[in-house]
């Protein structure tokens, strides 16, 4: 029996991997080495210190800080304790933070060194906040990490779990400007290693470095570092993106899997190292969130020499959805612009508005049915009820399929833009730039752009006879929202079309930009 198979619930990963191979390394970060016995033993210990802390099952359980070993430590610990981890973003500007935390209700956060003092500065603006953990150690205040969890009993608590336990919150852009959190049970986790596995894109062995390198309040992030566990591979931890050193790791650790955005994709082919590193240990490099250029794809599989996969879903669907697999990454297949065929596991349509199936070609929203498919949206009964009818969660997406049943993205439903990766919904940038007092009309759009993918683009009216520059604008902004949302460019116009209800029509703002492009998104 494989270890996948007695892998009834997340909270088993550390237990089935501790009894197969208890002195195999599970993670490796900055040659700080953890074995899957003592993972195991101090999710338990963490597990423990959760529950002396009052914190019941289903308690929302935050965690701020970038990527490190530790983190995996507390959400197996959480999961053991039947908690759910809130993982927050970290480039969130401080009043973000603050809503995150207190619309998940988190009693518990967990936070590293960097973000010390943002913390301190926000306690006051979340009451229900009780106990801050300090990851790196260090604050006069908080305890520290390490000593707190030594402290616990290794006592696993063998808490009774169901599939429909909620076992991971992730935080959306929200349409309205506030965030969505996204409820993610046991059942989801179990459909993506299931759907992962079989499409061989995550057939990692006990031999295989993995490299776990997207922030873990990604999705991408969390299941590439669940996945590595589950199959008992070693898990190579990347504090954070910085091109050098995924191109050291690579060739040092023996990298052999990587899960890597667009945009990093085209920063390490760009780097004065590349040429000189030895990428013979890759097998697979997959991506997502934004399809890849064909020169970029190319550059990439003449200089690393390993397979491409392209994977396309979201945190609804946890991760799960479409692939494009690496014989379709030839460009003489004419495959390159699909985002792929259905996942194992994911039945996926593009449907009219009344939800009925479309013909090849035929353009309509894109659906999604599968165990992957999230909970619903914590707190939010009428935005899950929207967003999930009958079964299919409805993405936004305007799509079609081709006769040999590929899909392919068109265009965005929802007025999101994706830049670099991350979501940004125009509804947040326009609150932050209205207060303004020199701003009477503000409208945000999506714009192409060759590094990011798309770029945020403010389009403003002044006040009459008021003196604002682009500069003040995004300088009003940055405090009140994460800086990958603020606008890179901004324009000023007399009046923002609008229609006979007075809706902006941001599709006539974006058309010149857009101009002469197949595909309306990028």
């Amino acid at each position: 029996m494989s270890a996948l198979a007695e892998v009834r619930s997340v909270a088993d990963i550390p237990r089935v991997q501790a009894r197969l191979r208890p002195d195999a390394v599970a993670l490796d970060f900055h040659d700080r080495l953890t074995t899957y016995g003592e993972l195991d033993e101090r999710a338990s210990r963490v597990a423990q210190g959760l529950i002396a802390l009052g914190q019941q099952p289903d308690a929302r359980i935050g965690y701020l800080g970038k990527n490190c070993d530790r983190y995996f430590e507390v959400l197996l610990g959480a999961f053991k304790a039947k908690g759910v981890i809130v993982g927050v973003n970290w480039r969130l500007a401080p009043p973000e933070i603050a809503y995150v935390l207190n619309d998940a209700g988190c009693e518990v956060l967990f936070v590293g060194k960097d973000y010390y003092g943002a913390v301190e500065g926000l306690c006051a603006a979340c009451p229900k906040l009780e106990t801050v953990i300090a990851v790196d150690g260090g604050h006069q205040s908080w305890p520290a990490y390490e000593r707190w969890r030594d402290a616990q009993s290794p006592t696993d608590p063998m808490l009774p779990v169901a599939d429909d336990d909620d076992v991971i919150q992730l935080y959306t852009s929200g349409t309205t400007g506030h965030p969505k959190g996204v409820q993610l049970t046991n059942a989801n986790y179990l459909a993506i290693f299931d759907s992962a596995t079989r499409l061989g894109l995550a057939t990692y062995t006990p031999d295989d470095a993995v490299l776990i390198a997207m922030p873990f309040f990604h999705v991408a992030g969390v299941n590439i570092g669940l996945l590595s566990l589950v199959h008992g591979a070693r898990g190579v931890v990347l504090g954070e993106i910085d091109p050098t050193e995924i191109l050291r790791l690579i060739e040092a650790k023996r990298i052999a899997y990587a899960f890597l955005v667009p945009a990093v994709i085209l920063f390490l082919t760009q780097h004065p190292r590349a040429r000189d590193t030895d990428f013979s240990s890759l097998k697979n490099i997959s991506y997502g969130a934004s399809p890849i250029s064909e020169s970029v794809l190319g550059t990439a599989r003449n200089l690393m020499g390993c397979d491409f996969v392209q994977v396309y879903g979201l945190t609804e669907t946890t991760g799960g959805g479409t692939y494009l697999p690496p014989e379709d990454h030839d460009p003489a297949r004419g495959k390159l612009r699909a985002c792929g065929l259905p996942a194992p596991g994911f039945e996926v349509r593009v449907v009219d508005a009344q939800d009925r199936p479309l013909a090849p070609r035929e353009v309509g929203e894109i659906v999604i049915r599968a165990n992957g498919v999230m909970k619903g949206y914590w707190h939010r009964a009428d935005a899950t009820k929207k967003a999930v009818a009958g079964g299919w969660f409805h993405t936004g997406d305007a799509g079609y399929f081709d006769e040999d049943g590929y899909l392919y993205i068109h265009d965005r439903l929802k007025d999101m833009i994706v830049t670099g990766g991350e979501n940004v919904y125009p509804a947040e940038v326009e609150n932050a730039i209205f207060g303004h007092p020199g701003v009477a009309d503000v409208a945000v759009i999506g714009v192409p752009d060759s590094r990011w993918g798309e770029a945020v683009k403010a389009v403003v009216v002044k006040k009459p006879g008021a003196e604002v520059s682009a500069a003040d604008l995004i300088a009003h902004a940055r405090g009140r929202i994460a800086g990958y949302k603020l606008p890179k460019s901004v324009d000023f116009v007399d009046a923002l079309p609008r229609n006979p209800t007075g809706k902006v029509l941001r599709r006539e703002l974006r058309q010149p930009y857009w101009e002469g492009r197949e595909r309306q998104v990028n």
